[in-house]
């Protein structure tokens, strides 16, 4: 059978009919017909929007073991989330699903289907539906369990390209930079006191003071330590992490690739043990978890990467929460579940920041 043309990506979910998901579908192969769909919006992505599509497939597709149900991600409707996710983002993702998670051994979903984005910013993707795994929460944080299954997959990211020149080729994502690291600096000021200014008494004095103590000092960080890179997810958080239930699947898979970049492998590890663990329990675990993490590294092939400095690119790139946190909450729309979360996210760095002495790294 040739293969359909490609249906493309469309401005709504209810766009999608049967149709456009068996032409997409059969871009992977399938040789069945969807007969019906049904749409359910789900997670909480701040720059994209993802629906949970349940099929229902004719003789041929059910014989041969179609998915009964699968996501679709497309661009946010929201405008303000649409334009920051136009920028470079949705394209990135795509390009991951397509051209390098094949060389990884990080846990993602599997792409049915892709799209990069049109001049309108529409994108498609189709991918695998995880369920019943269960998506981290952001604010109340996860047991330490949770946290090095995170870490190890996270090692299946850094491993494999693992200082790979091939990776500073690749054009649609780049390691940063002068030009780009000063003008992010020259922003995150300005961004500094707009995220202090809103909100207000929620946060401590000694967080603020580190916040506006970075900021001026944010493009030598991002330009720092360049003799060690991988692909860097840049949003390595618990609400981009499905976790296994108790039904069985791999104990966790990682979505949400916009924000994908190359850079300092630490910085993913400090961003997500500093923001999705309570301080008390990153306080009491965070040793433990970091060499969880620097095993996996070794076990993957990874050499000439002591401990002690796996600890230290931990220390160094605790400064990623709080690049992430105030720039999105500035630039995305402000939702109430959202400012929970920046502020759960910002007084976890802060503090790990401190408990770390990170400060004395710049």
């Amino acid at each position: 059978m040739t293969p359909p043309e490609s249906p493309g990506p469309v401005e709504h979910a209810g766009d999608i009919d049967a149709r456009w998901m068996t032409r997409a579908l059969r871009k992977n192969g399938f040789n069945g017909e969807v007969t019906k769909l049904s749409f359910a919006p789900i997670g909480t992505g701040q720059m994209a929007d993802s629906f949970r599509c349940e099929l229902v497939c004719d003789a041929a597709g059910s014989a041969e073991g179609a998915p009964r149900s699968v996501v679709v991600k497309m661009q946010a409707a929201d405008e303000l989330s649409r334009n920051a996710g136009a920028n470079g983002a949705y394209e990135k993702e795509v390009r991951f699903y397509t051209e390098l998670e094949p060389t990884l051994s990080i846990r993602t979903p599997e792409c049915y289907y892709a799209a990069l984005p049109d001049d309108g910013g529409r994108f498609a993707l189709v991918l695998e539906d995880l369920a019943p795994a269960e998506q981290g929460d952001q604010i109340k944080g996860c047991g330490v369990g949770h946290a090095r299954s995170a870490v190890v997959n996270l090692a299946g990211l850094h491993a494999p390209r693992w200082c790979d020149p091939t990776l500073l080729d690749l054009g649609w994502t780049v390691r940063i930079s002068q030009e780009q690291a000063d003008g992010l600096q020259a922003m995150l000021v300005i961004f500094a006191e707009q995220f202090v200014e809103h909100y207000g008494s929620q946060i401590l004095p000694r967080d603020a003071s580190i916040l506006r103590s970075f900021a001026p000092k944010s493009a030598s960080w991002m330009r720092g330590r360049q003799e060690r890179f991988s692909p860097v997810h840049g949003d390595y958080r618990l609400d981009n992490l499905l976790f296994a239930t108790p039904a069985g699947g791999s104990p966790v898979a990682t979505v949400d690739w916009q924000t994908l970049e190359i850079g300092l492998p630490g910085r993913d590890l400090a961003y997500f043990l500093g923001n999705s663990l309570t301080s008390k329990d990153r306080r009491e675990s965070e040793r433990e978890l970091v060499g969880a993490y620097h095993e996996a590294l070794m076990a993957l092939g990874v050499t000439g990467h002591s401990l002690d400095e796996c600890f230290d690119d931990y220390r160094y790139g605790q400064f990623h929460g709080l690049i992430i946190t105030v720039v999105a909450s500035v630039i995305l729309t402000h939702t109430e579940r959202g400012d929970e979360m920046f502020m759960a996210m910002f007084s976890r760095a802060c503090e790990a920041i401190g408990d770390l002495e990170s400060l004395e790294l710049l």
